[in-house]
């Protein structure tokens, strides 16, 4: 099953898609706010055979806005890791993303020509945290994820270098794309997806993760070693190679650019930028 947030003839909602139709159950679940959803942390009964169907124009939103940083890994992909540099690799690097650089699909990214010359693309699986919890096993992880969705981990190359961490070049508004939607966690295996991010409708990059070198079970446990993880957090889980400043020579957004970001299982996350 698939959960969005919607809006759909001046009312914004919550939807769900299970086999190729898609429902509003905003009246079963009280609250248009997914977060809100996510964040009592018990399971959901739905009764689908009394939602609403969706039809006509639906415009799909950001899933929801998280209450604290959005939480990235770093060079996890070895082709990724060779076309940028080594410094890092082998050790686990995190870094975040303010919740202000979230946008949906079909938003756009900003260019921020004022600030950055060097705009780049990085396709993700996102793990949707749905069960508050600290110190997680390998055997309990999984229990504690609500689903997986895709972000584009917009980065400002130049100021990423001139500010040494990499907070202010990753959260320029505008730069997190995330959606369109979450899939839950049992109808989805993210251990062997494929992860593709296209230009202008050329592929850039493709990878599947299980190239990851730390799967998603080894980022819940490690990133919850002595911190808490809440529901609601949003993980994105590394890129695979192919990223504009990766290529030779570099090659950056620019205004109108559309970038598409797809994952097999999930769908596909577009934005322009402008």
């Amino acid at each position: 099953m698939k959960w969005f947030r919607f809006e759909h003839e001046g009312k914004v909602g919550i939807g769900v898609e299970r086999d190729g139709s898609t429902y509003d159950v905003t009246a079963q679940v009280y609250t248009d706010s997914l977060f809100e959803v996510i964040s009592r942390e018990f399971d959901v009964d739905l009764d689908l055979d009394i939602a609403p169907l969706l039809k006509g124009d639906v415009r799909q939103l950001a899933p929801y806005v998280p209450a604290r940083n959005v939480i990235c890994v770093g060079k996890n992909y070895a082709d990724h890791i060779k076309e940028m540099d080594t410094a890092g690799a082998g050790k686990f690097v995190l870094f975040t993303k303010a919740p202000t650089s979230i946008v949906g699909p079909f938003e756009p990214i900003e260019r921020h020509a004022d600030l950055t010359q060097q705009l780049d693309y990085e396709g993700e699986l996102a793990i949707i945290i749905g069960t508050t919890g600290r110190d997680l096993t390998p055997e309990n992880a999984l229990d504690h994820v609500f689903g997986y969705s895709i972000v584009n981990d917009v980065t400002a190359r130049d100021l990423q270098k001139e500010h040494v961490q990499f907070f202010r070049g990753k959260s320029l508004d505008g730069f997190c794309p995330f959606g369109p939607v979450i899939v839950s966690a049992e109808s989805f295996d993210p251990f062997d997806v494929l992860v593709e991010t296209r230009v202008n409708g050329q592929l850039r990059q493709s990878g599947s993760t299980a190239l990851m070198l730390r799967d998603v079970v080894t980022i819940l446990v490690e990133v919850s070693r002595g911190m808490t993880l809440e529901a609601g957090d949003i993980i994105a889980t590394g890129t695979p190679a192919g990223v504009g400043h990766g290529m030779k020579p570099p090659v950056y957004l620019q205004t109108g650019d559309v970038v598409e970001v797809s994952i097999e299982g999930i769908g596909r996350l577009q934005n322009e930028v402008q």
